[in-house]
């Protein structure tokens, strides 16, 4: 290995350490957001923090992201299909984090993000059978689907990447072709 490859080879791997400490912050404030709601608020009741428009509720999500085929005829292979989507999701999101892992993009922020909302709804569903959905916003006469931290941390992550899809780049310099120099006559 040259000392090129190498250095390249480290500092991938000196990075990667950071993204992924950014999913375990997700997981853990994810996992410490859930045990406290269950632990000070019953099961389908709220606790108003500004009225009318934001409130702590403790409800139970079998279905995916708000609430979507939380009403189906097979609630048990929603559950196992949900659970497979989000592992492999989960795989597919950590495999690019190593491949492009490298440095501190906008991309690579929203991968960590992405990875450690995945992983801790999928803990949910794993373990529980359930996710803890608790954040309850209404804007107007408008109710957004409860949601919790992991589900915030991939909204955050997924707005990220598009934002970065959208992104100018900048081209990089081609040389111009040498051109046979004229010859005068």
């Amino acid at each position: 290995m040259t000392h090129s490859t190498l250095h390249t080879s480290h500092s991938r791997l000196s990075r990667l350490p950071w993204l992924l400490l950014i999913s375990l912050i997700v997981i853990a404030l994810d996992r410490w957001s859930k045990n406290w709601i269950k632990a000070h608020i019953e099961l389908a009741q709220a606790i108003p923090v500004i009225p009318k428009v934001f409130r702590l509720t403790h409800v139970l999500n079998d279905g995916a992201a708000f609430s979507l085929f939380s009403d189906s005829a097979s609630p048990e292979h929603v559950r196992w299909g949900l659970i497979a989507f989000s592992t492999a999701a989960a795989l597919a999101v950590l495999v690019a984090l190593f491949i492009v892992g490298k440095s501190y993009t906008p991309t690579t922020i929203a991968l960590a993000l992405v990875l450690g909302g995945a992983i801790g709804n999928d803990y949910d569903r794993i373990r529980f059978g359930s996710v803890v959905d608790f954040l309850e916003v209404h804007i107007v006469s408008y109710h957004w689907p409860d949601f919790n931290v992991a589900d915030s941390a991939i909204v955050t992550g997924a707005c990220l990447l598009m934002l970065d899809a959208l992104r100018p780049r900048k081209e990089e310099a081609v040389p111009e072709p040498e051109r046979p120099e004229q010859v005068v006559r």
